[in-house]
């Protein structure tokens, strides 16, 4: 199902896939290369939007990416990236982001990409990103010339993301594990972009952790997550064609964070309100994301030709209606997201 990205015209899916962890760690040329290209094939041929980013998997999620595009008619225009920070220096200025811009193009292999955002201005302040010939000026310049259709911004605190989106420069915002079942503080910034015609996307609706593995994660097998979009996340005896490192068993977390003790039995709570409605918390958190009117498009992170195929499935999976008031009765849930404090960032 595709949806228009607010003003911008550009049509998208209503599930895009992460690729945050595509390729990471692998050779060149490796079989491991091999099976990362073969999912990245899989998840281009589904049809659905494509999120990446210059820096993901250390800069090995483009060109995984790169070697797929050519088996795919089409694919090319269905591509997301993000321009980054200067990976040795950290620096994030003009040139910066036309060079970055320029890396992705030739790690894809693609003339140019529709939508690119400015990701996690973290090394500059929003003064200096905002500044004649900081980051922003070469954003605005690659839409001016024609070089993308739209820019973005795409980041973690709701604070910083706010003053991004107030300049009024921006035609979409990208926001992770702050609207979710257990995060809803991106609800003002959504707002915010949605009354200013920008399009909005929604990433990580697990919150990176408890909503995919439950709360019981930490006894139960080991589990495969998407750093940053919040993969389905399950036993990793399977292979993992992505090329991330399996791990032992690890203890709930949200929003890279651990899940206290307080989140946890929420979580418990929450599942028994879905369990009762013959649903799952998986299912119930994507929903969240997916029928809300503030959001054009839901990021998840997919590690996995197995991981894609449980997608397309929970996609599907019934959610009777009145499970929604229910859960909403359950209250607030303790979040260990906190924006306002040091280190806020993530």
């Amino acid at each position: 199902m595709s949806r228009t990205l607010g003003r911008t015209g550009i049509e998208v899916t209503a599930i895009g896939l992460g690729t945050s962890g595509l390729g990471r760690g692998i050779a060149p040329g490796s079989p491991e290369e091999r099976a990362a290209v073969d999912l990245a094939t899989a998840m281009l041929s589904g049809g659905r939007t494509i999120d990446t980013s210059n820096e993901y998997a250390g800069g090995r999620s483009e060109p995984v990416l790169g070697l797929a595009v050519p088996a795919v008619p089409d694919a090319a225009s269905r591509i997301v990236t993000k321009v980054d920070r200067d990976p040795e220096t950290g620096a994030f200025d003009r040139g910066r982001v036309l060079r970055s811009y320029e890396e992705s193009l030739r790690r894809l292999g693609v003339d140019r990409v529709r939508l690119l955002h400015l990701h996690d201005p973290y090394t500059v302040s929003f003064e200096e990103a905002v500044a004649p010939g900081g980051a922003l000026a070469g954003m605005l310049e690659l839409r001016d010339s024609g070089a993308v259709d739209a820019i973005g911004i795409a980041a973690g605190p709701i604070p910083l993301m706010t003053r991004y989106v107030d300049t009024g420069a921006f035609d979409v915002v990208l926001s992770h594990n702050r609207f979710t079942l257990v995060d809803r503080s991106a609800s003002a910034l959504f707002e915010n972009a949605r009354a200013r015609g920008m399009g909005v996307i929604n990433a990580a609706p697990f919150g990176a952790g408890i909503l995919a593995t439950g709360a019981g994660a930490a006894t139960g097998a080991a589990t495969e997550t998407d750093a940053t979009t919040g993969a389905l996340t399950g036993p990793v005896a399977e292979t993992n064609t992505a090329g991330a490192t399996p791990t032992g068993p690890k203890p709930p977390s949200y929003g890279y964070r651990p899940a206290s003790a307080a989140l946890q039995e929420w979580a418990r709570r929450a599942e028994a309100v879905c369990t009762a409605h013959g649903a799952t918390l998986r299912a119930a958190a994507l929903r969240f994301s997916t029928r809300s009117p503030l959001v054009d498009m839901t990021v998840v992170g997919v590690s996995s030709i197995h991981r894609l195929a449980q997608l397309d499935a929970l996609e599907g999976e019934a959610i009777p209606d009145d499970l929604w008031a229910e859960m909403d009765a359950l209250g607030p849930a303790p979040t260990p997201i906190d924006d306002d404090a040091p280190g806020g960032a993530g």
